[in-house]
């Protein structure tokens, strides 16, 4: 089972203005979006987070901050706890609730933390270039843990550090410093299995600096054995899953029409597609074909052909074309969807239905691994609430 261990937390000092200081996390934002946060402030955790390429220089900046006190260090092991209250889509109001500390570093396939998807090829070198400069973990990967009781442990607040509003959600930060407590949390999350809902790339990367590190200091007990990760418990009422849709290309319209069709029965969708499309895809138990020229389709499953395949929609579609040359890509948000299909850059897209709670569960639970994109889970933890040093500092 995992372990998960407290750690000195590097802080923004009491001074700093949390709302210019944090960020969401580097991989959802654009380079205009990084150098507006940078021109807006001269303590966003951007500049060390987003460094475009300056990776000497995002630690220079990380140090100077240590040394000027803008980041200060906690006196003792901590762990934080980290609270998300928003509204989803449909209009549920929710309130997610985890913490931040150092879950260990395992090997691919040691059991303890798990994938629960398959990763599409992705450039490494950023992540893994920040982690070598800076010996420090920024963004968290975020952890689903199959144990029960987490939730209720956390219940009790701890010591305020902070709390923001980004785009109609609030932020929340607490600090744990009782050991007996911090004790406890370890426990539970020592009871059962972490699933990967997000950061699978990250948590990649921490696996290869750990490993060189390992290779450099003769040494499996350093820091880099555990890497910076949110953990909140895997139940219903808290996560808020949407669904990552399809874009495919690289095959004509009638060859995609002609392999769907083996499996769908391809009906005709009046009107314009909506956010109400997507209850009605939920409700209906269908997926929506949209084509360049404006018009939709509904694909309805025909009965028993999928009875040997995991109700994934991702899986679905994967299964249909399997023996057909395409290429796919991923969007989340339905306007964006609507958007990039209706540019003629591609094919078709399909909207899939998110996948649910008890999927993710079972998926975990037999040791497989869903399709690649299957969840999009939000809100998004903001970077800079507390970084995590795999090393001492200089300024320390």
């Amino acid at each position: 089972m995992p372990d998960f261990r407290p750690f000195p937390a590097l802080r923004f000092a009491n001074d700093i203005d949390l709302k210019t200081a944090l960020a969401p996390p580097y991989d959802v934002l654009t380079d205009e979006d990084a150098r507006a946060l940078q021109e807006s402030a001269p303590y966003n955790i951007t500049w060390i987070d987003v460094p475009f390429g300056d990776y000497d220089k995002a630690a220079e900046t990380l140090w100077k901050w240590v040394q000027d006190g803008v980041l200060s260090s906690d006196i003792s092991d901590t762990l934080s706890i980290y609270r998300m209250a928003f509204t989803d889509a449909p209009g549920t109001p929710r309130e997610i609730v985890g913490v931040l500390g150092g879950l260990e570093v395992v090997d691919e396939g040691a059991g303890g933390v798990l994938p629960h998807e398959r990763t599409t090829p992705k450039a490494k070198s950023d992540r893994l270039d920040l982690t070598r400069a800076t010996s420090t973990n920024m963004s968290p990967v975020w952890g689903l843990s199959l144990a029960g009781g987490l939730t209720e442990e956390l219940r009790e607040p701890g010591t305020p550090e902070g709390s923001v509003t980004f785009d109609g959600v609030k932020h929340t930060v607490e600090k744990i410093s009782d050991p007996a407590r911090i004790e406890r949390i370890r426990a539970i999350l020592a009871s059962d299995d972490v699933l990967i809902a997000d950061g699978h790339h990250r948590y990649a990367v921490s696996r290869t600096y750990r490993d060189e590190v390992r290779s450099a200091t003769g040494s499996h007990k350093t820091q880099a054995e555990y890497t910076l990760t949110f953990v909140n418990e895997l139940i219903e009422d808290q996560l808020s899953i949407e669904a990552i849709h399809r874009l495919y290309e690289g095959l004509s319209a009638d060859a995609l029409r002609g392999a769907l069709s083996k499996w769908f029965v391809l009906e005709p969708f009046d009107g314009s597609v909506t956010p109400g499309t997507l209850a009605e895809m939920e409700s209906l138990g269908r997926l929506v074909i949209l084509w360049p020229d404006g018009t939709a389709g509904w694909l309805v499953p025909k009965p028993g052909v999928f009875d040997d395949v995991r109700p994934l929609d991702g899986l679905w579609l994967e299964t249909a074309l399997a023996d057909v040359p395409h290429e796919v890509s991923y969007q989340h948000g339905l306007a964006e969807t609507l958007g990039e299909v209706a540019s003629g850059n591609y094919t078709a897209g399909i909207l899939i239905r998110p996948t649910s709670i008890a999927e993710i569960r079972r998926t975990a639970r037999e040791g497989l691994l869903m399709p690649p994109k299957s969840t999009f889970f939000t809100p998004k933890l903001l970077t800079g609430w507390v970084l995590r040093p795999t090393a001492t500092l200089p300024g320390q």
